[in-house]
């Protein structure tokens, strides 16, 4: 069954925001271990995510996938946090 239009939009999205969860890990890391000077800012991110999970999903599979890059930002950004320190 095909996803409607509108699904796939927010589908893609989240895989956007899964990507960049990745991408900011390796800036992370990268600040970290002292490749660059530049501090990520996760913040902007979290706020994107934020409002959009604001968004009402009536799809329980997209919701599933949007809890589950939730939960992959909230985990990351702990460690992110402990790298800082």
């Amino acid at each position: 069954m095909p996803l409607s239009e509108e699904k796939q939009k927010i589908l893609d999205t989240i895989v956007d925001f899964d990507n960049q969860i990745d991408q900011m890990h390796v800036q992370f890391h990268k600040y970290h271990t002292q490749e660059t000077k530049i501090r990520p800012d996760w913040a902007r991110l979290e706020s994107k995510l934020r409002g959009f999970s604001r968004k009402k999903i009536f799809d329980i599979q997209i919701s599933g996938q949007l809890d589950r890059v939730l939960y992959k930002f909230q985990n990351r950004k702990k460690i992110w946090l402990s790298w800082t320190e």
